[in-house]
């Protein structure tokens, strides 16, 4: 599936929701961010959130520390 991924166009394997996605790119969903076509995502949605060929996701990824 085609997506929209941080500002580039990416070839994605099929996935359900934004949790999915998440454990596919081996990014922990503690520690991102995820606007979805331009809308925030809050972390209790990731599991049900759906994603679609041409969605646009923004996933930033927090850094802590100084």
């Amino acid at each position: 599936m085609k997506l929209q991924l941080n500002g580039k166009l990416q070839e994605v394997p099929e996935s359900e929701s934004l949790l999915d996605l998440l454990g596919m790119l081996h990014l922990p969903a503690k520690t991102v961010l995820i606007e979805r076509n331009g809308d925030p995502v809050p972390r209790t949605e990731f599991a049900t959130t759906r994603i679609t060929e041409g969605d646009t996701l923004e996933i930033v990824k927090m850094v802590v520390g100084g």
